[in-house]
């Protein structure tokens, strides 16, 4: 997500071989600020962040480990909006309104169905998302499709006003005590007074705790310009950068904080609803420096995975008996996720890996829909004990998935390596290998490990 940002700071801080170099400093700063303007970063955020960095660097002593203290010091000030709250804060009496609005195309409906999945899944709260964008054709069908897949509950009447069906929403949500009202709102394909107009009754009416602004990273310094307009006109909480998995430069996340004067406070990350990632400023720099970023990743799982669940595998692992109905579990939950490139980013020292496995899709993989077609095909027991599985089973599970045999065969020996692995794995021994591993990918894969 921030590979083009991570690798111009990896090359400017390879400048820097020795101590008290002051020319190497001047070749590290200059490879800085030509990377950042070309990540699309403003030109007065990059002065400001490359002089800065200059500064505190020679102060402290000319050195790689201070060049990276004092350039993860500044992005985290650039990146930190005094006062203002991060990720998602709660209104102190339920339910809390947001008013969900930005330009058309923007990705607003998509984005409002990725916040009210992110705040039923991960805040465990009861949400309601109000369809008020009369003005695109299908935008209310395509938010009640969200909607029954996420499994939230939707107001929607395209025959009323957008304040009508604002004002039935919130009576709906005090009466059946939600916890959060989300509103999508129309927009327009350029800022006008009928729009600003319709969202100042709107704003009337909800009297909103939250206006989430949803701006297209794609446009790049555009979403900042457009993000200051309806700061100034309607008056915007926080921004949240969607399609952001597509803007391989990055660099507008970088300096839409200061310019706009508004916090960053999510990201999409991905096309899938668990794609939408809480834009927390010293998490953000942890990823950005190659660190990974192991706390929202301990969230996503926390609010994913069944404890209980997780202990009963835990010990199936341990006693080598892991099946395919478990396999198929594992599978669900591994979904909540989300995609698996913004996973492996959050691992450190697997940002490299991230970038090599792209918009992989591991749900939709030929390996996995071959192994769904298989399963599919066993009974019961066999699902729940493989050693079943003779010749003669392989043969009409084949004819039943539709593959060959040799297909068959090759799938199972990957299970049941896979699982003597996982139980290798869950000895002490082999979790000790495991954390070997990793810490090598650490060192080699992030842009240097900052002391503390």
């Amino acid at each position: 997500m921030f590979d083009t940002l991570t690798d111009s700071f990896k090359n400017a801080i390879g400048k820097i071989r020795f101590h008290d170099d002051d020319k190497a400093l001047k070749k590290a700063s200059t490879e800085l600020k030509k990377s950042l303007l070309k990540a699309d970063v403003h030109h007065k955020v990059v002065k400001e962040l490359v002089a800065t960095v200059e500064m505190e660097t020679k102060k402290n002593g000319i050195g790689k480990d201070n060049f990276l203290r004092a350039l993860q010091d500044k992005l985290t000030d650039i990146l930190t909006t005094e006062g203002a709250p991060k990720g998602f804060t709660f209104a102190s009496k339920p339910p809390t309104v947001v008013l969900m609005i930005g330009l058309q195309g923007s990705g607003k409906t998509t984005t409002t169905g990725k916040l009210a999945y992110f705040l039923k899944e991960q805040k465990k709260k009861k949400v309601l998302v109000i369809a008020a964008d009369l003005q695109r054709l299908a935008a209310v069908e395509q938010l009640r499709q969200i909607t029954s897949g996420i499994e939230v509950d939707l107001v929607a009447d395209e025959s009323a006003t957008p304040t009508q069906i604002v004002k039935q929403g919130l009576k709906k949500a005090e009466d059946e005590l939600y916890d959060v009202v989300l509103i999508d709102t129309a927009g327009r394909l350029a800022i006008d007074d009928e729009l600003m107009g319709e969202l100042a009754d709107i704003k009337k009416v909800a009297s909103p705790d939250e206006l989430f602004y949803v701006a297209d990273a794609m446009t790049g310094q555009d979403a900042v310009r457009t993000a200051q307009t309806f700061k100034e006109k309607i008056g915007i909480t926080g921004v949240i950068l969607s399609k952001f998995d597509g803007d391989s430069k990055g660099g507008v996340a970088l300096g839409l904080t200061q310019q706009a004067g508004v916090p960053l406070r999510f990201i999409g990350a991905g096309e899938k609803m668990p794609d939408l990632e809480q834009f927390i400023p010293d998490r953000i720099v942890s990823r950005l420096m190659g660190a990974g970023d192991i706390e929202s990743l301990a969230e996503k799982a926390a609010a994913a995975i069944d404890p209980k669940e997780a202990k009963k595998i835990t010990q199936k692992i341990k006693k080598g008996r892991f099946n395919f109905n478990d396999f198929l579990g594992q599978m669900e939950q591994m979904k909540k996720l989300g995609s698996m490139k913004s996973i492996m980013g959050m691992i450190p020292g697997m940002g490299n890996m991230a970038k090599q496995i792209g918009d992989m899709d591991l749900e939709n993989s030929d390996e996995i829909k071959m192994i769904k077609a298989m399963v599919s095909s066993m009974t019961p027991k066999e699902r729940e004990n493989p050693d079943l599985l003779n010749n003669t089973r392989k043969r009409r599970l084949a004819v039943g998935a539709g593959l060959s045999q040799m297909q068959v065969n090759r799938q199972l020996k990957q299970f049941k390596n896979a699982a003597k692995m996982a139980k290798k794995m869950s000895t002490k021994g082999g979790m000790k290998q495991m954390q070997d591993m990793m810490a090598g990918m650490q060192g080699g894969g992030g842009v240097a490990n900052i002391p503390r």
